[in-house]
């Protein structure tokens, strides 16, 4: 995960963060971000990635190591004096000044002129629609329209780095959705670098060019969103991200990308070893649900094949998913599209599952 300090217009280097001395929220954190990329900070609360946002703005300071913002460290720059845009969750507007005077607030601070800041004010609500709203008030606002006004008042003095803190936390799913897109749409037409934190995997894996899961106050995988949902470098990455099967067991054997797995009703599958290394090592294979197939013609001919019981079946309209259990699992998902040549399972109904090799990965214990 070590990158080279001057790589990157964003950059970690080594840092580290405690608030009492002894515990480590954030563990020797190094992490390079080029400009105009979207990065999101993903993980359970308490992971590590709010701090990691905090120390970027200023409101927080490193324990050890530097963050570097175009080259230059920014540890003992004050907030204000960073260039920052900001966007928090609560949207953070001054209930007693119109949209507009919200949106000039941070231009006048800068100092900048009367007609300049009407120009830049009229601009950044045109970007969010929001050009009719500048003389209301943010309490005769909706929730969502709040939030665009707090999102053209962070890119309001053209930042370069824009930051936000769990932005659509507080939208209903289908905003949300809409405002996920407006986004990230408006954040690369713009080319702004941006750093995104949420606990949220859909939103992450929609939204960002890359994607830092956190665990631990460290990054467990920083990849793209593809990458990390078809390849999960560890047990943590697969389970957080999106929904995932798990079978636990022993390697057999290891050879090139192919291992066989013990598991422990005795059956015996095929996986891809990611992080064993030797046989007679606990391993817990991962498998995602829309892998996994009941037809046994479209799977290759070598493909293992495995008994199961239909516990379950759930109709979702666009899909079916199937609760199963397997080898001892009684939370085993298969899930698949909603087609004409697709059957319907009964609970209590005896199958034959199975999967390619390359969809089942041997990770950690």
């Amino acid at each position: 995960m070590s990158e080279t300090r001057t790589d990157g217009f964003v950059v970690f280097d080594r840092v580290q963060k405690s608030y009492d001395g002894e515990t480590l929220v954030v563990k020797d954190l190094n992490l390079s971000m080029p400009k105009g990329e979207f990065l999101t900070m993903l993980g359970p609360s308490g992971s590590g990635k709010t701090t990691c946002l905090m120390m970027l703005a200023g409101f927080e300071t490193a324990t050890h190591g530097e963050i570097l913002l175009d080259n230059k460290p920014i540890n003992n720059i004050p907030p204000h004096k960073r260039g920052i845009g900001m966007v928090f969750q609560n949207y953070a507007l001054f209930p007693h000044m119109t949209i507009a005077e919200n949106l000039g607030f941070p231009l006048e601070v800068r100092g900048m002129g009367k007609s300049e800041r009407e120009g830049k004010i009229r601009r950044a609500l045109d970007m969010v629609q929001m050009g009719d709203f500048a003389s209301r008030r943010p309490a005769q606002l909706s929730g969502g329209q709040q939030q665009r006004v707090a999102l053209a008042r962070a890119l309001v003095f053209e930042p370069e780095l824009v930051l936000m803190d769990e932005p659509l936390g507080a939208l209903d799913k289908q905003l949300r959705e809409h405002m996920q897109f407006e986004i990230t749409n408006l954040a690369h037409t713009l080319g702004i670098t941006t750093v995104y934190v949420t606990h949220d995997q859909t939103e992450a894996l929609t939204m960002s060019d890359r994607v830092a899961v956190f665990n631990d106050g460290r990054i467990q995988q920083l990849a793209p969103p593809e990458d990390l949902y078809e390849r999960p470098e560890n047990s943590f990455v697969a389970q957080f991200i999106g929904e995932n099967n798990k079978l636990e067991g022993v390697i057999e054997t290891i050879n090139g990308n192919r291992c066989t797995v013990r598991l422990d009703d005795g059956s015996v599958i095929d996986a891809q070893p990611v992080n064993v290394t030797k046989s007679g090592e606990r391993t817990r294979v991962s498998i995602r649900p829309e892998r996994v197939e009941s037809n046994p013609e479209r799977l290759a001919s070598d493909a293992h094949l495995i008994d199961a019981e239909v516990l379950e079946f759930i109709y979702m309209g666009d899909t079916f998913r199937v609760r199963l259990r397997v080898a001892g699992n009684d939370d085993f998902i298969m899930k698949y599209r909603n087609a004409q040549d697709q059957g319907r399972y009964s609970p209590g109904q005896k199958i034959q599952i199975g999967w390619q090799a390359e969809d089942c990965r041997a990770l950690d214990a």
